[in-house]
């Protein structure tokens, strides 16, 4: 099994390009489209941090259209070779009734069938899909397939609460503490760990019942895991499929200095504090909850000024 590890290993760190494709979808309110917005635009920017052999597709607003992930995908599928690595991650609000998964862009919703369609057309043998929605586990039947790592924010079609588990996978790959192994590159296997790591701890912290359970296959099975380890049989492939490469240490949450570790933590409260706003909205007046969460957004924002000082 330690051979097979290192060969994987070496045979995924030969030079090849990373094609990355983030949608963030439907927000169906002003709150949410801002914070889909922002975890997009955030993931995009570690992982473009990985250097110039990353291209990346980011899909918004109004480009986030079933034709416009359509056309970008198969547009891909002619520019993608075997040897380059795929991503696809997917941000924002799903639904499933029961047969179908629809993850909800501007216009007509674009189904997990359809998205499966696409992406088995693009002939890179690394592949990586993370669907970061609500019901997002309903679709480990469409996505699952052999030489691709399906990570899902929920673990069944079920499970409709907006998760939190994008801001978490986000955040994996700026600390250099998802890097469980220290070699310098933060794995699509620690990335889920760390941020299923997170997500529980955020339930947990906020006493709230856990509304979402991540779960990843990389061996073709059509039923996720929530612990890829050897025993489970999962988590090979998506050990050796990097993500990032932070390019310096003394900009992440562990090595920053003990100033800095406070803005951190500061952060990660009003994040905490404004994923509980929205799950008390239904409680309150529309104006408190409007005023409430304008007034944490502004605080997030003068935080993360400081913080990229």
């Amino acid at each position: 099994m330690k051979l097979l590890v290192l060969l994987l290993g070496a045979a995924f760190s030969l030079p090849a390009a990373s094609y990355f494709v983030t949608v963030a979808g439907l927000g169906g309110a002003a709150d949410y489209e801002a914070q889909f917005s922002k975890w997009a635009a955030d993931l995009d920017k570690q992982l473009q941090s990985s250097g110039p052999d990353v291209h990346i597709v980011a899909l918004t607003a109004s480009a986030a259209t079933r034709q416009g992930v359509h056309d970008t995908l198969t547009r891909l599928a002619t520019e993608i070779g075997p040897d380059d690595a795929f991503g696809l991650f997917l941000i924002g609000h799903g639904t499933f009734d029961g047969e179908e998964y629809k993850f909800n862009v501007p216009g007509p919703d674009i189904t997990a069938r359809e998205l499966s369609q696409l992406i088995n057309r693009i002939p890179a043998h690394r592949q990586l899909v993370v669907n970061m929605t609500s019901c997002s586990g309903a679709t480990f039947a469409s996505f699952a397939r052999k030489d691709r790592i399906v990570v899902t924010a929920t673990k069944s079609g079920t499970e409709k609460n907006a998760p939190v588990f994008a801001r978490f996978w986000v955040d994996a790959l700026k600390d250099t503490a998802a890097d469980t192994d220290k070699n310098g590159t933060i794995s699509a296997l620690e990335a889920f760990s760390y941020a299923q790591r997170r997500t529980s701890a955020y339930f947990e912290s906020e006493k709230l019942l856990a509304t979402e359970h991540a779960m990843m296959t990389d061996t073709g099975k059509t039923a996720g895991v929530r612990d890829a380890t050897p025993t489970s049989g999962e988590g090979l492939l998506a050990s050796a499929f990097p993500l990032v490469r932070p390019a310096s240490a003394s900009t992440t949450t562990t090595a920053a200095s003990p100033a800095k570790q406070k803005l951190f933590a500061k952060k990660e409260d009003l994040e905490a504090k404004i994923d509980r706003l929205k799950y008390q909205k239904a409680a309150l007046a529309p104006d408190v909850y409007k005023q409430e969460l304008g007034s944490l957004l502004l605080e997030l924002a003068r935080t993360q000024a400081e913080i990229d000082k």
